[in-house]
């Protein structure tokens, strides 16, 4: 692997003193980020950076992509107020609904942008990784819109798990190939996305889905995603009339996080990320680069990537995002764990206390709120907002069996 600078011009996001600010020259968060790619691979990250440096700063770019978001995707989402649940864990808790965007979840924020993206560069194929489906079905969904051929890449074990969201991709127009490599999930899709990448990179677009990867999808992602946060906390301050004690979400790659964390980074707000206990990147990873960016991954003394567990599809991944790694190194955030039978526990406590089925990705951010509720770590009578990324739809045939 070729480590490579990958930054051109001026970053134009956000202030350069803001705790989710714009990465360095070099595409790095801190010590975390960068660029670390086969050479055939460089120039179109280079391009991708100065097409979205152009765009974001365009007022008619942003112009589209916010009327897209509000017109199709149904923003902006809802601050719901958990009354019954609070009265039991004697917290107050909100969430921020973005399962109830259009394709039921945050995703389809990102790959909006990154569809216009490829319109604007003039490319004409899409291609993405998915674990749990849901980046899949949005990308499926932002391709059918705009007249793009789609190829989602899929592991076989998660295709298992998520046969539903396989159907819908299908069903948009996708061609979802499956990856019987390695551990069969989000990893090894990645994997396979990178190396089509680099036979088709003149005509193909990567719509990466998460806050990982070389630079700039990190920090695009996140922009792409800053509207969560953003939302948010207008809303807790008109709610509120004050931020929220904490901000919890779940982390695998972390994009959901990564945009909720950018509404909340300059406020007093306590930043909380949940990780998978099998996948905990943060929690039991050490600084190394997979899928050219150096984060905190899952490896032996050997440098070989571990296989990473998690109940949740979506949360299967032995890394995390640069900028995660370098919010923990800093300590503007704080990055926890809940195993599966927690995260199954609070899936039911959520359905029968609100009304509400998680996905199983957030329903790891429900349990550690209901594990810390009333603890020095979440204190009572604190007010938490945590980000509902996606609704349980897609995960009922697996919760079905697993509960049986």
């Amino acid at each position: 692997m070729t480590a490579r600078r990958g930054s051109v011009g001026a970053a134009t996001a956000g202030p350069a003193t803001s705790a989710m600010g714009p990465p360095s020259d070099d595409g790095r968060f801190g010590e975390f980020g960068g660029l670390f790619l086969p050479e055939s691979l460089v120039p179109a990250c280079q391009e991708l950076e100065r097409e979205f440096r152009a765009a974001w700063s365009d007022t008619g770019f942003r112009a589209e992509y916010d009327a897209i978001l509000r017109d199709y995707a149904g923003r902006p989402t809802p601050l719901t107020e958990c009354r019954r649940l609070s009265e039991r864990l004697g917290v107050r808790v909100l969430l921020k609904r973005e399962d109830l965007t259009h394709t039921g979840s945050h995703k389809i924020n990102n790959v909006v942008g990154q569809a216009l993206l490829t319109r604007r560069m003039g490319k004409h194929r899409v291609i993405a990784e998915t674990g749990a489906g849901q980046h899949g079905v949005a990308t499926a969904t932002a391709c059918a819109l705009f007249g793009l051929e789609c190829v989602v890449y899929m592991g076989e074990e998660d295709m298992r798990r998520q046969a539903l969201n396989v159907f819908r991709m299908k069903l948009l127009g996708a061609e979802v190939r499956s990856v019987g490599s390695g551990s069969r999930t989000l990893k090894d899709a990645i994997n396979e996305t990178l190396r089509d990448c680099v036979a088709t990179v003149e005509s193909t677009h990567y719509c990466l889905g998460s806050v990982v990867g070389p630079h700039p999808y990190p920090w695009m992602v996140r922009e792409f995603q800053r509207v969560v946060g953003e939302e948010a906390r207008a809303q807790c301050r008109a709610l509120l009339g004050t931020d929220p004690d904490y901000v919890v979400a779940c982390v695998g790659g972390g994009s959901n996080a990564a945009g909720t964390f950018a509404g909340f980074a300059d406020t007093g707000a306590r930043l909380v990320g949940v990780e998978p206990a099998g996948g905990a990147a943060i929690g039991h990873g050490v600084p190394g680069v997979v899928h050219g960016s150096k984060s905190f991954i899952l490896q032996d003394e050997h440098g070989q990537v571990l296989e990473a567990h998690s109940v949740s599809a979506g949360l299967d991944y032995p890394g995390v995002g640069p900028e995660h790694s370098h919010l923990a190194a800093t300590g503007r955030a704080r990055y926890v764990a809940a195993d599966d039978a927690e995260v199954l526990d609070a899936l039911q406590l959520l359905s029968r206390t609100e009304g509400i089925i998680p996905a199983l990705e957030p329903a790891h951010a429900v349990a550690w709120v209901a594990r810390a509720a009333g603890t020095d770590e979440l204190p009572a009578g604190a007010t938490v907002l945590v980000t509902m990324s996606g609704r349980g739809d897609k995960d009922a045939e697996l919760v079905m069996e697993l509960l049986a």
